[in-house]
């Protein structure tokens, strides 16, 4: 794979070269170098004249709102987006839903390379921290948007481009501190463009929070390097970044009766699950919106990813160009627990003797390990023979090579295991094909065709044994053929209105699998069939859109309400399934001093006969059989009715601003019985921003910035999950809430020379 990799490179490098000797064009080479930056996405974005419901936000937009929190909070804004954390203010574990698709169905790109991690198809921001500071751009598609590389995107795609040189060379220190001990440092310097030819960028990142949720403590670090040779017509980068984190666990969230207070609650809470004196000590004692059910000290999730990037674009002419990526993505970590009272059986062990007895069970902490590689190339001609005609030729091959294992570092009564002793061993190999095919044609001067062909081939292999030492042996192989077509009306030049039908397919991912219920099918590939239709305007004061969409499953994969013995809940595929809505997306200058921008997504999302089961355990809690109850049309679980943002900015002076931002979720039900009492219930959440810029001596630029959240101190959650059982006769539904910060800040100080 080294050799295969060196080779290409040189490839790829030697155009570059020998266009070293090139003499430059000073007047052109900083247009140029942007063009050429713009070329290495473009095979993947959508633009004005496609007919797709898109957004892209700039960077000083990434730059305003960026106070060290996840990427997900600086997209939170956007229309049919919601946000939660895990640590309850945006530093730690972030997710991410659009249009009610969680993060597994969002594709993610950087640089039209993928990030989505290959076997959960997730995306976890926690491994790359402070990296909207090396943000350029964001091209946001909602639906499923024009061909990418990497996971089928069912809800939307996120686009992210890496920042293009600046002209002159320039440091940066960016500071943020606030509540929760939350503190962020940046350094970032570049060189400019040296002799019109080279760049080289950097930047350094350490974000640390103690987190709103007790002990959900947080500790990032991260860095970014990018070295570029542009020449008259090529462009070579290379990117190297990386993100470690150490993050305690707080992914538990809490349980419903301490959220309320609910004394007699806990008690039931307790005794049903046979939580130990110091265990049910931390619930009653815990505040009701920061209690951890975690209390070992070493109770984290560490995790390190590298990334290489060797990007080339060439401009062969005003018409023909071409980009290509080599990657490279070693990822490495583990998450740590301790266990009270295991069994030697569930680790595949013998059990002990001790004084004479035996001894079945023993407490122990373990770690549960992921060491992973992701590699291939990506590609793009873009060919544009007239002015009314163009074409891109793309595509990807990628490979992805992961080994799951169980260690056991310390047992109180250990037995003879060795050092190097593996409870578990599974691995997860995976291939991704894809090519794709689009062109843009525009046959009249208002109006514009596009057709959008892709293929992707998926090889998905798992083997070895699984956490809970059951064999894996999967071998799936899919095929997608993926259309999209659309057109765009032009009705004159502030104003469009366009169409599209778009088609989508995706494979399971690891849990459909290793989760797979004994005796039933493998699980089948999810497939979408997308209409989009909208309308754009836009002038010098007031632009506006307004998009509706059906969004029409088949086989989408669903969680069934059932769990297993050891409580990982099963999914299920569901023959028909819907999302339909409306998103409308506004901004005005009302004058020089005041912008008032907003946007709104409604929608209806349901599923056609869903089959709920709830497990009924008989007296030694083993499960005798399963109660199925039948919902018609039942809402999709976490796919709220309506989100609504708004937000008035003013400008009293120049260089100084400030925004108050509202945001409205409704209420979402967290499984598909749409039951009241499974319910997240609606909230209403405002934050204020301000910033102010000025100059000192010796300084280009200085800023300082404070951002307020929740200021009006909503109680909130805005994640959670549920299960039921039942036992002698009486059903027991547990729920879990993820509470989100009350009023909380951020300061920042950025200093640009």
């Amino acid at each position: 794979m080294k050799r295969s990799i060196i080779a290409a490179l040189a490839v790829l490098l030697a155009p570059a070269f020998l266009n070293a000797q090139t003499k430059p064009d000073v007047k052109s080479r900083r247009d140029t170098s942007i063009r050429l930056d713009e070329i290495i996405i473009k095979g993947t974005r959508a633009n004005e004249k496609s007919a797709t419901t898109y957004k892209n936000i700039s960077k000083e937009e990434i730059e305003a709102n960026n106070f060290g929190q996840d990427l997900p909070f600086i997209l939170q804004n956007t229309p049919g987006v919601v946000v939660t954390s895990d640590a309850g203010a945006g530093v730690g574990y972030t997710g991410i839903r659009i249009r009610g698709s969680d993060a597994s169905r969002v594709n993610v790109t950087i640089n039209g390379i993928p990030y989505n991690d290959s076997e959960s198809q997730g995306t976890f921001w926690v491994n790359m921290p402070d990296f909207a500071s090396s943000t350029d751009n964001i091209q946001i598609q909602r639906g499923v948007g024009t061909s990418t590389n990497g996971a089928g995107a069912f809800g939307g795609s996120l686009n992210l481009q890496t920042a293009a040189p600046s002209e002159n060379a320039y440091a940066e220190l960016n500071n943020s501190y606030g509540s929760f001990n939350t503190l962020k440092n940046t350094v970032k310097v570049g060189t400019g463009l040296i002799g019109n030819k080279w760049s080289f960028d950097g930047r350094l990142s350490r974000i640390k929070s103690d987190g709103f949720i007790d002990r959900a403590a947080s500790d990032l670090k991260s860095y970014f390097l990018s070295g570029a040779y542009y020449g008259k017509k090529d462009l070579f980068r290379v990117n190297v970044f990386a993100g470690t984190e150490k993050t305690y666990q707080a992914w538990n969230g809490i349980p419903e009766s301490r959220v309320n207070g609910d004394v007699a609650g806990m008690q039931a809470f307790i005794d049903r699950n046979y939580l130990s004196d110091a265990d049910a000590a931390n619930l009653l004692n815990s505040n009701s919106r920061t209690y951890n059910s975690f209390t070992y000290k070493d109770q984290t999730d560490n995790y390190r990813q590298n990334h290489y990037q060797a990007l080339y674009a060439r401009q062969f002419t005003d018409q023909f160009s071409f980009n290509a990526a080599l990657h490279y993505t070693d990822g490495q970590g583990y998450f740590e627990e301790f266990k009270s009272g295991d069994k030697f059986s569930k680790y595949g062990l013998p059990d002990v003797t001790v004084g004479g007895t035996t001894v079945e069970e023993t407490d122990l902490v373990r770690r549960r390990w992921l060491d992973n590689d992701f590699y291939g190339l990506t590609y793009a001609f873009n060919y544009q023979p007239q002015s009314n005609l163009s074409f891109t030729l793309g595509g990807a091959y990628n490979e992805y090579r992961g080994k799951h294992f169980g260690e056991i570092t310390w047992a109180q009564f250990a037995g003879s295991v060795s050092e190097d002793f593996h409870y578990y061993d599974g691995k997860g190999n995976k291939d991704d094909f894809n090519v794709y095919g689009k062109v843009n044609y525009s046959p009249i001067e208002k109006l514009s065709l596009f057709a959008d062909l892709q293929y992707r081939n998926v090889g998905y292999r798992i083997s070895g044994s699984d956490k809970n030492l059951k064999p894996l042996d999967f071998d799936n192989n899919y095929n997608f053929f993926n259309p999209k077509i659309g057109a765009t009306i032009f009705l004159n030049a502030q104003s469009n209105v366009y169409a599209s039908y778009s088609r989508a397919n995706k494979e399971p991912n690891r849990d459909d699998f290793t989760n797979l219920k004994t005796g039933l099918p493998v699980p089948k590939a999810e497939k979408l069939n997308d209409l989009e239709a909208g309308y754009r305007f836009k002038n010098d004061r007031f632009s506006a859109g307004a998009n509706v969409y059906g969004m029409f499953y088949k086989d989408q994969l669903i969680f069934t309400g059932e769990i297993n013995e050891y409580s990982d809940a099963y999914r299920q595929n569901v023959d028909k399934s819907y999302r339909i809505g409306l998103e409308l997306d506004a901004s005005y200058t009302i004058n020089p001093q005041f912008i008032l921008n907003a946007n709104a997504a409604f929608s209806r999302n349901k599923i056609k006969n869903y089959i709920d089961y709830v497990p009924e355990y008989d007296d030694n809690f083993d499960i005798a059989r399963l109660v199925t109850t039948t919902y018609a049309s039942p809402d999709i679980a976490f796919s709220p009715a309506s989100v609504l943002f708004g937000e008035l900015v003013y400008k009293p002076f120049k260089g100084l601003a400030a925004a108050w931002q509202s945001k409205y979720v409704g209420g979402q039900f967290m499984d598909n019985t749409q039951d009241d009492s499974r319910k997240l219930d609606a909230y209403f959440v405002n934050n204020l921003r301000l910033g102010y810029d000025f100059k000192l001596s010796g300084i280009k630029k200085v800023n300082i910035g404070l951002l307020v959240n929740n200021i009006l101190d909503e109680k909130y959650e805005s994640n959670g999950y549920t299960y039921s059982s039942i036992y002698q006769g009486a059903t027991t539904t547990e729920n879990f809430y993820f509470t989100q910060a009350g009023t909380n800040f951020l300061l920042s100080l950025n200093l640009k020379f």
